[in-house]
């Protein structure tokens, strides 16, 4: 289940305020092949242990948030920065 384009039109990080836009398919499927990897941490630290379904990333490409049964996880502790992920 994918975010309403109406929601996703008003969301915006919970830390910087960017813009939110869907992550696309294909860098999702390298994200997930870095979490399967073990390579992923939140920005808590914590390191992510299961692959997204669906996520969401600021429009400045920094920081990306999970989508779980369509509704946006945006906390501040649960975003991926994505310096952490190589050709990203």
């Amino acid at each position: 289940m994918t975010v309403d384009g109406k929601l996703l039109e008003i969301l915006c990080c919970p830390v910087s305020k960017v813009p939110l836009a869907r992550l696309e398919k294909s860098r999702l499927k390298k994200l997930n092949a870095a979490i399967d990897a073990g390579a992923v941490d939140y920005v808590s630290g914590e390191r992510v242990a299961e692959p997204l379904t669906d996520a969401l990333i600021t429009e400045d490409g920094k920081v990306i948030y999970a989508v779980a049964d369509g509704i946006p996880i945006l906390l501040g502790n649960q975003g991926i920065g994505t310096t952490q992920l190589q050709d990203f």
